[in-house]
C-alpha cells in the first residue's frame, strides 16, 4: 500500500474526471440511435478500454514510480474481475426483462454510470472510514470475508442463476407508485397514456440494474482499499474497469455463462484481500505480524483468473465430450 496520502493534484483529479465524462458523452452519442452491435464494433471499442489503463498506468509509472503503477495494475485487475461478475448478472436482468437487442447497450450504459455514480460515493465514504482509524481495515477486511463465504456457497450450489423480478423489492414498489405498459416503447422511459404517465419495462429494467450496483459497490470499493489506500488510485481503477463494460458485454456474451467456475475464483480473491487488510491492521498493533506485499497480490490474483478460466474450459469440454457419446449427458 502507499505511503502518499494521495497521488492526486487537484489538476489530475480535474483532467481524470473531465476525461471521464468525455468518455462517457461519446457513448451515450454512440447508443442515440438504437441498434444491434455487431462483434467487429465491440472487439474495437474493448481494446480501447483496454489500451487505456495500459496506457495510464505507464504514465504513473513514469510520474510517481513503479510502485504505484504496480498498485493501479492490481486494483484494476481486481475491479475487471469484479465487474465481469457484474457483466453475468446484467445478462440475466436482460434476458429477464426481454429487453429487445437493440436496446441493450442503451440499458449497460445506464447501468455503468450509476455504478460509477455509486462508486465515487463510495470511495468518498472509505476515504472518511480510514480516516477514523486502522480499526477500517479490520472491518473492510470482515467484510470481504463474509461476502468471499457468501458467493463461494452460492458457486457450490447446484442451482441454475436466474433472476425473479417479482421478488426484487425495488421493482416492486417503483410498480406500487407508478403504472408499468406492457410492451417497450423503443428507448423512452416515460410514456403518456389516458392522461396519465406511465413508465416502460425499460425503466424498470435499469432501475434493477441500479439496485444491483448498490451491491456491487459495498463490494468492490473495500476490495481496492485493500490494494491501495489512495483515493484518487481507486477511483481511477474503478472508473478504467467499468468504462468498456458496455463493449465487453457484447464481446463476452456467448461466453459469460461457460465461466462456470468464475465465482469460486472471485470468492478466493476477495478472501484473500480480506485477509490482506485483516493483516495490515493487525500489522499496525503488533509489528512482528506480516503484511502481504502488492506486487504479491497481483500475482495471486493472476494465477487464481488463470486458473478458474481453464478449469471452466475443461469443464466445458468434458461435459460436451460426455455427451456426444452414445448414452452420454452433461454434468452441469
Amino acid at each position: 500500500m502507499s505511503d502518499l496520502e494521495t497521488i492526486g493534484s487537484p489538476t489530475l483529479w480535474t483532467v481524470t474526471i473531465v476525461g471521464l465524462l468525455v468518455l462517457l458523452a461519446t457513448d451515450f452519442l454512440l447508443t442515440r440511435r438504437p441498434h444491434e452491435v455487431r462483434m467487429r464494433e465491440a472487439v474495437g471499442w474493448s481494446v480501447f478500454y483496454l489500451a487505456l489503463p495500459a496506457a495510464f498506468g505507464l504514465y504513473l509509472w513514469q510520474a510517481f514510480g513503479g510502485g504505484v503503477a504496480v498498485e493501479f495494475f492490481t486494483g484494476y485487475v481486481v475491479e475487471k474481475s469484479l465487474s465481469v461478475d457484474n457483466l453475468f448478472v446484467f445478462m440475466l436482468l436482460l434476458a429477464a426483462f426481454a429487453v429487445p437487442a437493440a436496446l441493450a447497450q442503451r440499458v449497460l450504459l445506464y447501468g455503468i454510470v450509476g455504478a460509477l455514480v455509486l462508486r465515487a460515493i463510495f470511495i468518498a465514504l472509505g476515504a472518511a472510514v480510514l480516516q477514523s482509524g486502522t480499526w477500517a481495515f479490520l472491518l473492510f477486511g470482515a467484510v470481504l470475508i463474509v461476502t468471499a463465504a457468501k458467493i463461494l456457497k452460492d458457486a457450490l450450489g447446484d442451482q441454475e442463476q436466474h433472476v425473479d423480478i417479482s421478488s426484487m423489492r425495488s421493482i416492486r414498489l417503483v410498480r406500487r407508485f407508478m403504472p408499468v405498459t406492457d410492451d417497450y416503447r423503443g428507448s423512452r422511459l416515460v410514456v403518456t397514456e389516458g392522461g396519465r404517465r406511465a413508465l416502460t419495462p425499460l425503466a424498470l429494467a435499469m432501475v434493477a440494474i441500479f439496485a444491483t450496483d448498490i451491491v456491487f459497490a459495498i463490494d468492490s470499493v473495500p476490495a481496492v482499499y485493500g490494494v491501495t489506500e489512495d483515493p484518487f488510485l481507486v477511483l481511477a481503477t474503478n472508473a478504467f474497469a467499468l468504462l468498456g463494460l458496455r463493449a465487453l458485454y457484447f464481446v463476452l456474451q456467448g461466453v459469460l455463462a461457460k465461466l462456470r467456475h468464475l465465482n469460486h475464483g472471485l470468492a478466493i480473491i476477495l478472501a484473500f484481500i480480506g485477509v490482506k487488510l485483516v493483516l495490515h491492521w493487525a500489522h499496525g498493533i503488533w509489528a512482528w505480524v506480516p503484511e502481504i506485499p502488492t506486487p504479491m497480490s497481483l500475482g495471486v490474483i493472476i494465477v487464481v483468473l488463470l486458473t478458474v478460466t481453464l478449469t471452466s474450459l475443461r469443464a466445458n469440454q468434458r461435459d460436451s465430450a460426455s455427451a456426444g457419446r452414445p448414452g452420454g449427458h452433461a454434468d452441469g
